[in-house]
C-alpha cells in the first residue's frame, strides 16, 4: 500500500486521535521524519480539515493534502467498548498517541494516561489543548485566535493606536504542534534511558508565550508592556520595509553595526556611518524614524531587483516580501526541495505543498503520501494485519459502528 518509511523515525508507531490543526499538525511533522501515523476518525464523522482550505478542486479541499500527509486512515469510535479494546491493542503496538480534545475526554472514556500504560507502560501520550491539562481553566475549550490574545502574542501584532490584527494562519495552533513534537522527540529520547512512558503536556496560550522573547522579564524589571510597532521592531534599526520604485516593498535589515557601516556604503553614504546619531545599535534606536527616512529615499528611487542586488553584493541582508505566487518558484527554495509535490488521489495529480523541515543529512524525512481520499482507507492493515482481525470480524465491527 506505501512505500517502506525512511527517515529518523523509521520503526516509530503513532496513534493520532485529534482533530483539525494542533494535535494532525503534531502528527504531521512526526510523520515527515518517518514514523507510521495511524491517523483515527470516528465513524461517519471525519476530521472537518478534509474540508478546509481556500482553493477547491472537484469537491476537495487541500488543508488535507499536507497535514494528513503520510499518515494511514483508520476509523474508530472510542465511545464504544469495542472501539476503546481495540485502541488499546493499538496503544499495546505503539509507541505515541497524539489526541488535542478537551482535558478530561480520554478519561470519560476509560482511556486516561494510566489505562494505556497498563497495557504499554513506553507509551508516549502528547496531549495538546487550549490552556494545558491542569489549571482554574483547563476545562475550557481553546482555539488559536483566542490562544494568541490570552498570551500576549495579539497585543503585539499591528500598529500603535490600531486594533490588534492576526495572522492569516492558525499560528497558535501550528506553534502547538512544533511544541507537541518537540516534547514527543525528547519523551521518546527519555524513554532510551528508563523504559518509561510519560505525558506532553503541549497549551496554546503557552506555546504562544514560549516565543516572546523577553517581554516576561522586560515587565518584571522595567515595566515595560511591550506594544505593536508596525512594520519594525522599536530600538532595532535599521530593520524595516522600503518603498521602491514599482510601488512594491523590500525588507532591508542592518541593524547590527559592521551591517549598517556596509549599507552606508552601498548607498553611497559612508559618512552616515560616523554620525553620531547612527554610530552604534543603541543611537540608531533612539533615531530610527530619521534613519529609515534616509533609507526609504534611497529605496523609492530604485527597483526593487536593483536594491536586493547592490545590498547583497555588499553584505547587507535584504529580500523582497513575496506572495506565494513567487514562493512557490523562488529558486533558493525549489533548490532545496521545499516546494514539493503531493500525489492527491483524491483529484489524480500532484499537488505542491511545502517540503519537510529540517533537513537531516543522514536520514531526511520524506512525503511518502498525500492525505487518505477516504476515512478508514486502511481499516484493513490497520486491523487486519496488524492487529490480527479476520474480514469476517471487521464487516461485523462496521455493522456495529465500531469502525
Amino acid at each position: 500500500m506505501t512505500e517502506p518509511c525512511s527517515g529518523p523515525l523509521d520503526g516509530i508507531r503513532v496513534i493520532e486521535v485529534g482533530t483539525l490543526i494542533s494535535g494532525p499538525f503534531a502528527g504531521r511533522l512526526l510523520g515527515d521524519m518517518g514514523a507510521e501515523v495511524v491517523k483515527i476518525e470516528p465513524p461517519g464523522a471525519p476530521d472537518p480539515l478534509r474540508t478546509w482550505g481556500q482553493a477547491e478542486l472537484d469537491g476537495h479541499h487541500f488543508f488535507w493534502t499536507v497535514h494528513a500527509r503520510n499518515k494511514k486512515a483508520a476509523t474508530l469510535n472510542l465511545r464504544e467498548a469495542k472501539g476503546r479494546e481495540l485502541f488499546l491493542d493499538l496503544v499495546e503496538k505503539s509507541d505515541i498517541v497524539v489526541e488535542n480534545f478537551r482535558p478530561g475526554t480520554l478519561e470519560k472514556w476509560n482511556l486516561g494516561y494510566e489505562v494505556l500504560r497498563e497495557r504499554n507502560r513506553g507509551i508516549i501520550l502528547v496531549r495538546v489543548s487550549g490552556y494545558g491539562q491542569n489549571g482554574p481553566e483547563a476545562h475550557k475549550a481553546g482555539y488559536a485566535s483566542v490562544a494568541e490574545a490570552a498570551s500576549g502574542l495579539r497585543h503585539m501584532n499591528g500598529f500603535p493606536g490600531g486594533p490588534p490584527p492576526r495572522l492569516a494562519l492558525s499560528l497558535g495552533d501550528s506553534l502547538a504542534g512544533m511544541f507537541a513534537a518537540q516534547g514527543a522527540l525528547a519523551a521518546l529520547y527519555r524513554r532510551t534511558v528508563t523504559g518509561e512512558g510519560q505525558v506532553v503536556d503541549a497549551a496554546l496560550t503557552e506555546s504562544c508565550l514560549a516565543i516572546q522573547e523577553s517581554t516576561i522579564p522586560d515587565y518584571d524589571v522595567g515595566g515595560v508592556i511591550r506594544g505593536p510597532s508596525g512594520t519594525r521592531l522599536e530600538g532595532i534599526a535599521p530593520s524595516n520595509i522600503y518603498p521602491t520604485a514599482d510601488g512594491s516593498w523590500v525588507v532591508i535589515a542592518a541593524n547590527q553595526d559592521t551591517v549598517f557601516r556596509r549599507l552606508c556604503g552601498a548607498m553611497g553614504r559612508p559618512e552616515l556611518a560616523t554620525d553620531d546619531r547612527f554610530a552604534n545599535h543603541v543611537a540608531r534606536g533612539r533615531h530610527q524614524d530619521e534613519i529609515d527616512e534616509i533609507i526609504g529615499t534611497w529605496a523609492a528611487e530604485r527597483q526593487p531587483a536593483d536594491i536586493i542586488a547592490t545590498l547583497s553584493e555588499a553584505g547587507v541582508i535584504s529580500g523582497p516580501i513575496n506572495t506565494v505566487a513567487e514562493v512557490v518558484i523562488d529558486p533558493q527554495l525549489v533548490a532545496r526541495g521545499m516546494i514539493a509535490d503531493h500525489w492527491d488521489e483524491r483529484v489524480g495529480r500532484n499537488v505542491k505543498g511545502p517540503g519537510v523541515v529540517p533537513v537531516l543529512s543522514e536520514t531526511p524525512g520524506t512525503i511518502r503520501y498525500a492525505g487518505s481520499a477516504e476515512p478508514g482507507q486502511h481499516n484493513d492493515e490497520v486491523y487486519g494485519e496488524l492487529l490480527g482481525r479476520s474480514a469476517a470480524e471487521l464487516e461485523a465491527l462496521r455493522v456495529e459502528g465500531v469502525l
